[in-house]
């Protein structure tokens, strides 16, 4: 009986969730052509042709959405194994500190497998602002920290990269005045800057129509039509919407998330800090 080498599957999936070669190349960590060779070599342990062509680029034939939802299963059930192998007999303490666009989205679910084979890990989780969470770290509150990023970082386990997009209420409920009404963060925040760059090099007329120093503050302002904001995909939802094409707004920047560990940290951590950067780099947000 032939072996699925979960390698090639990570791979196969890193495609499937992004419908790019290029891009599965780097959220693995391979060349492109790399990349070609672990397909061709899936579908030679498979014996069926798993992606076709389409136009430039390709796209996944029957087969390939078959092996989607196996390739998930079987490495849902190996994380769980390694998971549960490295922490049955583990105890101690792990602080996780991130800011809130991943405490309200992907991170309940991983958080979910750690404490499952970490029953004896009590998680001290902290949820805030990029500065706020720095220090903490920085004191050695924090073993794990997901926070936006400024510059690169010795002890950085993963770089998380997702699109930055101009956001307003949901239905789209927009004025449409001479200046763009505006929703930030208090200062300093790589959203804030990254949107009023954007309007001042394309000369767009805006204007701050409302601030928080908090996501709640700044969603309720969005949901209530007050004004717009840039975040990324994680944001929508809950009257939250994708701002319609017609505004023309300019193009934004890619947000980064840095994923550091603490030198010296307990295993746990470790584990902890492997997971996330696993599971975050798979479920980057789409529009």
């Amino acid at each position: 009986m032939q072996t699925l080498d979960p390698d090639l599957l990570r791979t196969f999936l890193a495609f499937a969730e992004s419908g790019s070669l290029t891009h599965a190349a780097t959220v693995v960590g391979r060349t492109a052509s790399a990349v070609t060779a672990q397909m061709q070599r899936l579908e030679a342990v498979i014996g069926e042709e798993l992606l076709a062509p389409s136009g430039r680029g390709r796209v996944l034939t029957p087969a390939g959405e078959d092996v989607v939802v196996q390739a998930r299963k079987i490495l849902d059930a190996h994380r769980d194994a390694w998971l549960s192998l490295k922490g049955a007999r583990t105890d101690g303490r792990v602080s996780l500190g991130c800011t809130q666009d991943f405490a309200d989205s992907t991170l309940p679910m991983l958080l979910q497998h750690f404490a499952r084979a970490h029953p004896r890990v009590r998680l001290d989780l902290r949820v805030g602002r990029s500065k706020e969470l720095v220090s903490q770290y920085d004191q050695g509150a924090v073993d794990v920290m997901i926070i936006m990023r400024q510059s690169a970082a010795a002890d950085e386990v993963a770089v998380l990269r997702e699109p930055m997009l101009w956001l307003c209420a949901s239905p789209n409920v927009m004025p449409l005045d001479e200046q763009l009404p505006l929703a930030v963060l208090d200062p300093p925040c790589g959203f804030r800057s990254a949107a009023i760059d954007a309007l001042e090099g394309n000369h767009r007329p805006y204007r701050i129509a409302a601030t928080s120093p908090s996501l709640s503050g700044l969603r309720a302002a969005v949901r209530a039509g007050i004004a717009m904001t840039a975040r990324t995909a994680r944001f929508v939802g809950d009257g939250v919407a994708i701002a319609p094409e017609r505004l023309a707004l300019p193009a934004l920047p890619d947000a980064e998330f840095s994923l550091r560990l603490k030198r010296n940290a307990e295993r746990s951590a470790t584990t902890l800090a492997d997971l996330l950067a696993d599971g975050l780099s798979k479920a980057v947000a789409a529009p």
